[in-house]
């Protein structure tokens, strides 16, 4: 690769449109800077010098984060990738740029130019702190310019050489150290339930879940822990390589459980996944009465093993232990947080039924309301009954959680998605969920929901960088990274979020919400991918938002007579059962022209307390309606107006 005078490599173009610029730091696009973190450039920097050759992932590490640093190598590379495609719209399955060697690493097999030496005069030069600097002329160039001798630009050269390598030392030391401060990871495997009885499912179950909270709770800035939605997924015990591969973390927790009528045995390793030593092992035998008292031994051996490798100053003290006065009621809100995180309707009422005994047993149990609440709020912002109804219930439980706890950073992020999407209380709502973060920053939902909230205010900068933290928790999570994409369209990223609902998609064709994809495919105009996602959807589930989505793609499409057959049906079933929201309503009477149809089914809604209220001032789906007097004042009356 040539070099200039400096010793750093010319920029180079590749597909048509990339111009990589090593000495500005700059990948551009039709000449407009694109935004790319540090890492992401550092891989695309190395990709392009050798392209055409296999760069494997240790020399990915070696290079853009050092040989001494100790980095979750295989998420830190995927992720960097994944960055990496979505700004080059690459995509992995028929690569233009970045090829994956499966097993191996990435090779970068785009076509490269290099702007020849005379290209480089005409870039900018760097600037240093006293502002812009002169640039190298010819001899005898320039007003008031000496003339300088061979020699002399001999010698300039090698000083200017000197000065890049000393400020690059410098540039790579500042992050280097950043990253040996950096958060470790660790992954709660599923216990697994060897009672041989699977209706035991629920107690293994809700045993990983208190390990995660658990260890969550000891040193919040030094130890990141991933969230049970990933970690679930791992309930047949694939190999460690393809968990470490997945989750990109340092460490994994991993144990069983055996129960009879009043005894429980538990026993736990840790593994540490650079070279899969087993760095503490154990075995608990207990009375089923002290499970709290195991878990916090648990949770406090493996906190010190991983300490161990935190810097001076870090250590972190024991969490409160959680002792409730009654192991009952412990019990039942396990099996609630169980069905709770299967997110189905049947899922949420047995939860709420749980939580619900829990609570009766044992009044003072804080957790068992913040459970509760976390039910209902979902329930209804799932559509599965009135907010007007379910809102209320979920305010009540999370404020009598708080009242016995205001510790709990799962009842504030409750209770802020109440003051959000049923309030419209935007200040409070941002208040608690500042809160919830504070309290639990390995909370991956408390990230989540913020980054939604942020979101409908239009602050998509801030929203992308909570969902990204969100994400890093939970990895593996099918809603954040559906809601990540949906952030994306509201944002008016309508081919990054494409790029990002496929990949959910690729991962569970089934995962409902990920259908989403329609909207941006109808931004963009692809109509022919709308329809086959619309008949897809349509295949797995006969619901209302699938109904809504058809009408509009068969509008777009001039196939009008099935647009209103479709919209009828939906409208019937709005007659069929009057007390339900229908938030689905004025999206269909938008995508057929019906203005006035679409601003009274939202009046309704406004009325009813809908959540789809929250997403009005960003939904570009709405843009149709957004000079309507009528629009902006319900988006004056939610809080909502610039």
């Amino acid at each position: 690769m040539e070099l200039d005078p400096a010793g750093i490599p010319r920029p180079v173009r590749f597909g048509r449109v990339f111009e990589l610029d090593f000495r500005a730091y700059e990948l551009r696009r039709s000449g407009r800077a694109l935004k790319l973190e540090r890492i992401p450039m550092e891989l695309l920097l190395v990709l392009v010098e050798r392209r055409g050759e296999l760069v494997t992932r240790e020399q990915i590490v070696e290079r853009v984060w050092g040989p001494e640093v100790f980095v979750d190598v295989d998420n830190s590379v995927n992720t960097a990738i994944r960055k990496l495609r979505l700004v080059l719209r690459d995509d992995p399955e028929k690569p233009r740029f970045i090829q994956t060697v499966t097993g191996k690493g990435y090779r970068f097999i785009a076509p490269v130019e290099e702007d020849a030496p005379s290209d480089v005069a005409r870039s900018p030069a760097p600037v240093s702190e006293a502002g812009p600097q002169p640039r190298d002329r010819p001899q005898g160039e320039g007003p008031g310019i000496p003339a300088t001798s061979p020699s002399s630009r001999h010698r300039l050269i090698v000083l200017g050489l000197a000065l890049a390598l000393i400020a690059g030392a410098v540039y790579l030391q500042q992050p280097r150290a950043r990253l040996l401060r950096r958060r470790r990871m660790l992954a709660v495997l599923p216990f697994a339930n060897l009672t041989g009885d699977p209706a035991q499912d629920y107690f293994s179950d809700g045993l990983t879940e208190e390990m995660i909270g658990r260890l969550g709770n000891l040193d919040p800035q030094g130890l990141a822990i991933i969230a049970r939605t990933s970690v679930m997924q791992y309930r047949d015990r694939p190999s460690l390589d393809r968990i470490g591969r997945e989750l990109g973390v340092d460490y994994v927790l991993e144990g069983s459980v055996r129960r009879d009528a009043d005894r429980v045995r538990i026993s736990a390793q840790l593994i540490q996944m650079s070279d899969q030593t087993h760095l503490w092992s154990r075995q608990y035998d207990r009375e089923l009465s002290s499970l709290v008292a195991v878990q916090e031994e648990i949770a406090q051996a493996v906190a010190d093993q991983i300490q161990l490798t935190l810097e001076p100053g870090n250590r972190a003290g024991a969490p409160a232990l959680l002792s409730p006065e009654g192991y009952e009621a412990y019990d039942l809100y396990l099996k609630g947080r169980y069905f709770w995180n299967l997110r189905t309707a049947d899922g949420f009422e047995r939860a709420v039924a749980y939580f619900a005994r829990a609570a009766e047993k044992d009044p003072a149990y804080a957790r068992s309301y913040s459970g509760l609440a976390d039910a209902y709020a979902l329930m209804s912002t799932y559509d599965l009954g009135s907010p007007m109804e379910l809102m209320p219930k979920a305010r009540s439980a999370a404020i009598r959680a708080l009242d016995l706890d205001d510790r709990l950073a799962e009842a504030h992020t409750s209770l802020a998605l109440i003051r959000e999407q049923f309030d419209w209380d935007w200040k409070s709502a941002e208040k608690e969920f500042r809160r919830a973060i504070e309290l639990g920053p390995n909370y991956a939902t408390a990230h989540h929901w913020y980054a939604e909230f942020l979101a409908f205010q239009g602050r998509f900068r801030e929203a992308l960088v909570e969902s990204e933290r969100a994400s890093r928790l939970d990895p593996l999570s099918l809603i954040i990274s559906t809601d990540h994409a949906t952030i994306r369209y509201f944002a008016g990223q309508p081919d990054r979020a494409i790029a990002e609902f496929r990949s959910v998609l690729e991962r569970e064709p089934r995962f409902l919400k990920a259908n989403m994809v329609v909207w941006p495919y109808l931004q963009k105009g692809m109509y022919s991918e709308a329809l086959a996602q619309v008949e897809k959807w349509r295949s797995i589930a006969d619901e209302t938002w699938s109904w809504a989505a058809q009408v509009c793609v068969y509008e777009r499409l001039g196939r009008h007579a099935e647009a209103r057959q479709a919209l009828e049906r939906l409208e019937r079933w709005g007659r069929d059962r009057p007390a339900d929201p229908m938030p689905m309503l004025p999206v269909a009477y938008v995508g057929v022209g019906e203005r006035e149809k679409a601003l009274d089914s939202l009046e309704k809604l406004f009325r009813e307390r809908s959540s789809v209220i929250a997403t009005l001032k960003v939904d570009p789906f709405y843009d149709p309606l957004r000079e309507d007097s009528r629009f902006q004042d319900i988006l004056r009356r939610a809080g909502l107006a610039d």
